[in-house]
């Protein structure tokens, strides 16, 4: 496996278990969604500088992203689709 699959396959296992969509992850750590989706595709070069930024969202150190992952494991899961449902008596009120 070359390295952009590596940091690819990595950053997609971490962002899916965090529960964060491409939008949030590339929201906060200051970057194009679509930029993530070619990164998570192996498509795209990465500069250390999003590494970083991207390792700081996510709460894991720069190697995270960089370790191969075991011969044989299993393709990440894509994040469920759609919107989350808003927690029980978070709307507001309804007018009569």
């Amino acid at each position: 496996m070359d390295a952009r699959a590596i940091i690819g396959w990595n950053l997609r296992e971490l962002r899916v278990s965090q529960g964060l969509s491409q939008e949030r992850l590339a929201l906060a750590a200051g970057i194009d969604r679509a930029y993530i989706g070619r990164v998570e595709r192996g498509s795209e070069n990465v500069t250390i500088a999003t590494l970083e930024a991207v390792a700081q969202v996510l709460k894991v150190p720069v190697a995270a992203l960089l370790t191969e992952p075991d011969q044989g494991a299993p393709q990440p899961a894509p994040l469920r689709a759609g919107r989350r449902p808003k927690a029980a008596g978070t709307l507001p009120p309804r007018k009569a």
